[in-house]
């Protein structure tokens, strides 16, 4: 074990002890990015930092389960952080895990281990990957959790800042409970929907934005939920709402260096910059599965809502895969890529890897990027738009498992075991789908027919 990681867990023991720890929360996720984990006593704790704690891997394979497997959680001590949703009393902390075999190897359904191994292919290119994402959510008043309804808290408005928004204290809590545990937010939001908020976290590495991105959705269900509302990540509740997406914010940096920025190009692109759009727009259709991984993503990603719905880019519309957000003078290192797709209901862990694949795949093949396109997409004929280079983004979960299925890029970016175990679970759920009479089909059919 290395000294960094001996003085991590030194850290960790002494923290436990000064903020009166009782119990620790062992975290990984499914997956499908569900949070799952078990909880220690305090007296457990030296001991599982070093050795770690055995537990039911199958329990990794979400709705695929096939038989019981042990595994290891190994908890990654530079994670640690007291919950400030729970008493300081007894209090209950919290820590991410690593998870192995029984051998000491990494596991191969670790979603975590992904993006690392993701991470390490563009650190062998000599990049650091930086996300940052803009994570929208809904506040319902859904008293009853036996019949969940789609009752928007508040009726405020995009940037409203009035007693409409009933959310705003909601935020405000969320967002001290997270900076409290240690994870910066750039802006907090009400968006466009009533009930609905936005919430933007400050860009870092891809495995701590991961990390990030988990503890924020657990932190805003439970500040929620002890003032007796729901928060829920679903990217479309209703059809009378936009989408919920998480539109991110990706760059490339050698060491200190933005290695998507140059001074000499008209929108300050680099080179590399240039290569990894062009793989996002080539391979984004390939990776929606993945960024978009429910049946409800496909309800946001229609023509009209600010979702996108052609793998195209822009430099202004909001309606394309990609945008190039306007860089201020002075603001040179803050050059990026917003890719526009995924949603707030995806696992991080998987999307910010396939982000990442599908960009590298561009950089590594030299992709040249298609030209930037002005106006609507909507109106062009599909003829059109291929002599545009336009692809369309897959219209519902199954167009989506199909393509990300015969995908090398999806498929080296997960690993074979990921990549099979995913789209497994995603064929589970679109049998369940199709076979689900809606409330839409009652009310329009039982009637008339």
């Amino acid at each position: 074990m290395s000294t960094d990681n001996l003085e991590a867990i030194e850290y960790v023991l002494r923290s436990a002890h000064e903020r009166d720890v009782k119990f620790v929360r062992l975290w990984f996720t499914d997956i499908l990015g569900t949070v799952k984990g078990f909880a220690i006593t305090i007296d457990e704790l030296e001991h599982v930092l070093h050795r770690g704690a055995t537990f039911d891997g199958s329990a990794i394979d979400a709705f695929a389960r096939q038989s019981e497997a042990d595994m290891v959680a190994v908890p990654d001590p530079s994670t640690w952080q007291v919950l400030p949703w729970r008493p300081s009393e007894n209090a209950v902390a919290r820590l991410f895990c690593d998870i192995q075999t029984p051998q000491g190897e990494p596991a191969d359904l670790d979603t975590r281990h992904v993006l690392r191994r993701n991470m390490r292919r563009a650190s062998d290119m000599g990049f650091t990957y930086y996300v940052g994402p803009e994570i929208e959510y809904f506040y319902l008043n859904d008293p009853d959790e036996s019949n969940p309804s789609v009752n928007p808290l508040g009726h405020g408005g995009y940037f409203d800042q009035t007693s409409a928004d009933s959310g705003a204290d909601l935020r405000r809590d969320t967002v001290i409970a997270v900076e409290e545990m240690g994870i910066p937010v750039q802006h907090s939001h009400h968006e466009v929907s009533e009930g609905q908020h936005e919430i933007d976290l400050r860009h870092t590495n891809a495995l701590t934005m991961a990390d990030s991105v988990i503890t924020f959705k657990v932190a805003a269900k439970e500040v929620a939920t002890a003032n007796g509302v729901r928060a829920t990540f679903m990217p479309r509740p209703s059809e009378k709402m936009h989408g919920s997406g998480m539109h991110s914010h990706l760059s490339l940096f050698n060491g200190e260096s933005n290695a998507f920025y140059d001074e000499d190009d008209p929108r300050r692109l680099s080179p590399i910059a240039k290569k990894f759009l062009a793989g996002l727009l080539r391979h984004g259709p390939e990776i929606t599965a993945v960024t978009n991984q429910w049946v409800n993503s496909y309800k946001r990603l229609v023509p009209g809502y600010e979702a996108p719905v052609y793998s195209a880019w822009t430099d202004s519309a909001w309606g394309d895969l990609v945008r190039i957000p306007a860089i201020r003078p002075g603001r040179e290192d803050s050059v990026r890529i917003e890719y526009r797709a995924p949603d707030s209901a995806c696992n991080p862990y998987l999307a910010f890897s396939v982000m990442l694949a599908a960009g590298l795949e561009g950089i590594e093949k030299d992709y040249d990027p298609p030209e930037l396109i002005s106006g609507s997409l909507d109106s062009l004929s599909p003829k059109e738009l291929e002599a545009l280079g336009v692809q369309k983004l897959p219209g519902n979960l199954s167009e989506a498992v199909t393509l990300a299925e015969d995908s090398d890029v999806v498929r080296n970016a997960l690993g074979e075991r990921v990549h099979e175990s995913f789209l497994r679970n995603k064929r589970i759920e679109w049998q369940e789908y199709e076979r689900t009479v809606t409330d839409y089909e009652v009310n329009r059919y039982l009637r008339a027919l």
